[in-house]
């Protein structure tokens, strides 16, 4: 483990993401809100979808990665945004591919304008996106603009390939945990490759770039299981899972346990009210294979502090230390 480092509370963690987002964020935004587009409703529902542009998921861990090789944070600001507009096309086609009306609270597009809208501006990200990483990439040699493309493409293809997997667990109350689990690994592709992107671009050793690679799996891995958690606290996200996705993982891991009887009778309820929800949540904290997944967490949370050895940066250190120990925090 590193050597002990000023502790990062997690109102400044969320304050620190927000900042190393802000430009890519912000140029992505301007770029997106630029192009000519006739359409009213088009118009609109882009204008709805960036006014609530809150992803932090991968340009921060870009930004990070970025700036923990020695990359300047002036010039990061093309490439970290190329990564905001493919993560947007990556969280619009996931919603149209789960029937995602709502989203921690708000409408998605989806939701707001349809699935046939949201499509269209979808793409239109993915457009956009690879256009302007071919840009920023444009000065590096041939070889290394070559490797960056095949590790999105790979990527890319990755995480379609697992939402394909993902679809026989739909709607299913005893899917096999483990099998999923292994989805979620493969959805974790996403966080790696932005940090992969993020040491690269940045200027990073092999070393480095090896090492936050890895760092970013375990860190995809451990945000996805989050979220896992959090679906069950939000009662109409676990509605949503319940009527078109699969059942959140731990709720797979206790069923798989004995007692899972009453459990049963919750989940074949037509809609889970708040008091059923907590029934699952004082159910789901006495499983054995559900307080398993927590230990696995931590266990996961230590590699990825020990990969953080190749990095120099005091500073650069210390936040990728208190990131990944945040996504076990209040579960």
């Amino acid at each position: 483990m590193n050597p002990k480092v000023k502790s990062i509370t997690s109102r400044k963690l969320v304050q620190i993401l927000e900042e190393k987002s802000k430009k890519g964020i912000d140029l992505a935004k301007r770029m997106m809100l630029e192009e000519k587009i006739q359409s009213d409703i088009i118009r609109h529902a882009l204008e709805y979808y960036v006014s609530n542009w809150e992803i932090l998921t991968h340009p921060a861990p870009f930004a990070i990665a970025y700036e923990a090789v020695g990359g300047d944070p002036d010039k990061m600001a093309e490439a970290q945004a190329a990564v905001v507009m493919l993560s947007a096309a990556l969280d619009i086609h996931d919603d149209i591919i789960d029937k995602s009306e709502t989203k921690h609270g708000k409408q998605t597009l989806t939701g707001k304008y349809g699935q046939d809208i949201a499509l269209l501006l979808g793409n239109a990200f993915f457009v956009n996106g690879f256009m302007l990483l071919d840009h920023s990439a444009s000065k590096l040699r041939p070889e290394k603009i070559q490797e960056i493309f095949h590790i999105t493409k790979r990527g890319l293809f990755e995480v379609g390939d697992a939402h394909a997997l993902e679809f026989r667990f739909r709607q299913k109350m005893h899917a096999n945990a483990e099998e999923y689990m292994q989805i979620l690994k493969m959805k974790a592709v996403t966080t790696q490759m932005s940090m992969q992107l993020g040491a690269m671009l940045g200027g990073g050793t092999k070393e480095e770039i090896e090492a936050l690679t890895r760092y970013g799996r375990i860190l995809g891995i451990l945000a996805a299981l989050r979220e896992e958690f959090i679906d069950i606290f939000e009662t109409q996200e676990l509605n949503q899972r319940l009527q078109n996705e699969c059942l959140p993982l731990p709720i797979l891991y206790a069923l798989e346990d004995s007692n899972s009887k009453k459990m049963e009778e919750i989940l074949s309820k037509k809609k889970i009210r708040e008091d059923n929800a907590e029934d699952l949540l004082r159910l789901i904290s006495q499983s054995r294979r559900v307080k398993a997944l927590k230990k696995e967490m931590m266990v996961m949370i230590e590699d990825a502090r020990n990969l953080t050895y190749e990095i120099e940066n005091a500073t650069s250190r210390s936040l990728l230390d208190a990131l990944v120990a945040s996504m076990v925090e209040n579960l």
